[in-house]
């Protein structure tokens, strides 16, 4: 949930690096309000309460998304090219899910990095 707290505080905020966790957390939980809101909507009949939350969420939506494309060193404007047929799935897909530039690149610092300039350690997998 903090993620997509997160993201809704950067509200209109199209500068920076986004990680994947906070992209796709913050999509999982968008995803699983829209549901909650067709099923209250379809019992109610109605789409007043999907339509107003999908406008709210709207700019943080395009927000998180051009964050994440940033992250893989991709410009705002690459999300485009997501509105094209067949290869605009691909290129969605392959954009969100891989991971994105160690260190700084030209949208700012690694997000996954430390304060100290340093990354995280993680403790071994257990085997």
């Amino acid at each position: 949930m903090q993620w997509y707290i997160r993201a809704l505080k950067k509200y209109a905020v199209f500068t920076g690096r986004a990680r994947r966790k906070e992209y796709w957390m913050y999509t999982l939980v968008n995803c699983v309000a829209l549901a909650v809101l067709t099923v209250i909507g379809r019992a109610a009949h109605t789409t007043v309460p999907y339509l107003v939350y999908t406008a709210a969420v709207f700019l943080p939506s395009v927000g998180v998304l051009v964050r994440r494309l940033h992250d893989t060193s991709h410009s705002g404007w690459a999300l485009l090219l997501f509105f094209i047929p067949l290869v605009g799935i691909v290129l969605f897909l392959v954009y969100t899910c891989s991971e994105g530039d160690r260190g700084q690149n030209a949208h700012g610092l690694d997000p996954k990095m430390a304060a100290d300039g340093t990354y995280p350690v993680r403790p071994p997998a257990h085997v």
